[in-house]
């Protein structure tokens, strides 16, 4: 059985940050700070993380949703990183089966394209070398008559041929949040909603901070450490201000814009690169069968973001830049802006250091780990796909200044222990005994559901059959939902229905009307386990600002 994770889990880590002293206080509740807690804690740290808002809220639930070695980085000579992110691949395909799953990618083309079919047919076999040919597939070169015949909605016009190759499509927001449930059963105290409101200096370090509870009225109260790591993505530079108000940006932030359509409007049998005639900008169209009943995510732009992360919004030239793009692609398909089901937007944290960053698309795609204000550690940059390795790095980083100042480690202290399944439920060994006992039990679970929630179905399942009748709904992107609810609130720390929505599932990203004839039910169920109340009309105004 899964561990609880949940609300009541979170009223435990408060009471700890009150009464506790703790080895490393994580600020950032994305993937960075996910696996930096999951590493600190399997080698016997004493760790506190914190989120402001819902844990992956930010640049970790709004990627492109891939598990990808960078093949466009290839031309910035970026191999250390393709190679580390390609081993990474391999590892969380194996490892995590119902968050990360081979992707089929077409590279197509034209008359005129900065890279020609030589060129490319050069870098692909160069990828699946980096790869140590582990990949689901290796790359194939393809005729134009083949790819028309795979692709019959592609223009034709120009078209010279193309190549197929493999990389991952990922469940970004719940891997994030399944990571830190797996620190939080190493040991380490969690919670979302804890917003870091201004560092506590002793003897000219930071030990701590002062932090605003923003479920619990606004109490406020203080978290003490040894140590403090900020993992804040687009905020990195907005929380080292707190730390020190002379602090020089490190970040040079890009803003990525998202499309989503109907698999149906939009039907590609993987994943396309496109290319953008004038700017060169690579942009994939990218089919989710797994996502509700299918959609096919368009993306991404790569433009200056705001420099208060909290105003980001999504622009009519960027819907128009990436609607011109599969205009050009696919033009046989008269795709409309009235055909977008729905838009996001996030922000890359791109470390650009203290120089002019110049082109964002030359930025590189490598972390930075460096030392603070107060002996902190601020982390920017990073690639999803390398956050367990970025991890490493960074309690590497911390210990080794650790040593030099002359604290002494925890006697039990390990090496890293992460290179194991982040949730064992997702194993086939597990799901089989699941089903097993679902037989035992008479109990009819879809392989839909399985795909989901890996051996944790049986539970799910258990869960919705309890409810009252008007209280179950389900569908066929979304089986047994209301016993997901339930299951999610106890094992993801929900606290707010649109945690949900936004992030446990695709609700509002791949339903047409955002999962509005799923409200009533799912609404019941919330508010008999909070005991508040939700107005529909509200809600649904708040989820489109965020």
């Amino acid at each position: 059985m899964t561990i609880e994770f949940s609300y009541r889990t979170r009223a435990k880590a408060i009471q700890r940050f009150e009464d506790e002293q703790f080895d490393l206080l994580i600020v950032g509740g994305g993937i960075t700070g996910a696996a930096a807690a999951r590493d600190a804690a399997s080698r016997g740290l004493k760790v506190a993380l914190i989120e402001k808002r819902d844990f992956a809220c930010g640049t970790s639930s709004k990627s492109s949703k891939l598990i990808h070695g960078g093949l466009r980085y290839l031309e910035n000579f970026e191999f250390a990183l393709v190679f580390e992110a390609l081993s990474e691949r391999a590892f969380l395909l194996k490892t995590a089966p119902n968050r990360v799953r081979p992707l089929k990618f077409y590279f197509p083309v034209y008359e005129g394209d900065p890279n020609g079919m030589g060129k490319l047919s050069l870098g692909l076999w160069f990828y699946d070398l980096l790869a140590l040919f582990r990949a689901p597939g290796f790359h194939h070169r393809l005729s134009q008559k083949k790819l028309s015949q795979e692709i019959p909605y592609l223009k034709s016009e120009g078209l010279k041929g193309g190549f197929t190759y493999f990389d991952a499509s990922m469940w970004d927001d719940v891997l994030a949040i399944e990571t830190l449930r797996s620190a939080h059963e190493m040991g380490s105290a969690i919670a979302n909603y804890l917003e870091a409101k201004e560092p506590i200096w002793t003897d000219r370090k930071i030990s701590g901070f002062k932090v605003i509870d923003h479920a619990n009225k606004g109490k406020e109260f203080q978290i003490h450490a040894h140590r403090t790591v900020l993992c804040a993505g687009p905020w990195t530079d907005e929380i080292a201000k707190k730390c020190d108000p002379n602090w020089k940006p490190w970040l040079s932030p890009s803003k990525g814009v998202h499309l989503v359509f109907d698999l149906k409007k939009l039907p590609v049998p993987g994943a396309l690169v496109m290319g953008h005639p004038e700017d060169g900008r690579i942009s994939f169209v990218i089919p989710r069968v797994d996502l509700g009943e299918g959609v096919t995510i368009v993306g991404t732009t790569d433009g200056p973001a705001p420099i208060d992360p909290d105003q980001l919004s999504v622009e009519e030239n960027e819907i128009s830049y990436l609607m011109d793009l599969l205009g050009r692609y696919f033009p046989s398909l008269n795709l409309k802006t009235s055909d977008i089901i729905s838009t996001y937007v996030g922000i890359r944290p791109l470390y650009a250091g203290t120089a002019d960053a110049g082109s964002l698309q030359k930025v590189s795609r490598e972390h930075h780990i460096g030392e603070g204000p107060g002996k902190t550690v601020i982390v920017a940059g990073g690639k999803y796909t390398t956050a367990r390795n970025m991890a490493q790095e960074i309690i590497d980083f911390l210990l080794k200044n650790w040593k030099k100042d002359g604290i002494h480690f925890p006697k039990s202290l390990n090496a890293s222990k992460t290179k194991k399944a982040i949730n064992p439920a997702c194993l086939q060994d597990q799901i089989n005994l699941s089903k097993k006992e679902a037989e035992k039990n008479k109990l009819s679970i879809s392989e839909k559901l399985y795909s989901l929630y890996g051996a944790d179905a049986l539970e799910v399942a258990q869960n919705h059959l309890s409810l009252d009748k008007f209280e179950q709904i389900e569908s066929k992107g979304f089986p047994m939902l209301s016993g997901a609810l339930s299951w999610s609130i106890d094992h993801e720390m929900v606290m707010q229905l649109d945690d949900f929505y936004l992030r446990r599932l695709p609700l509002y990203l791949s339903e047409a009307d955002h999962g509005k004839k799923f409200f009533k039910p799912l609404k019941t169920i919330f508010e008999k386990r909070f005991q508040t109340t939700l107005d529909e009309e509200s809600f649904f105004k708040a989820l489109s600002r965020k």
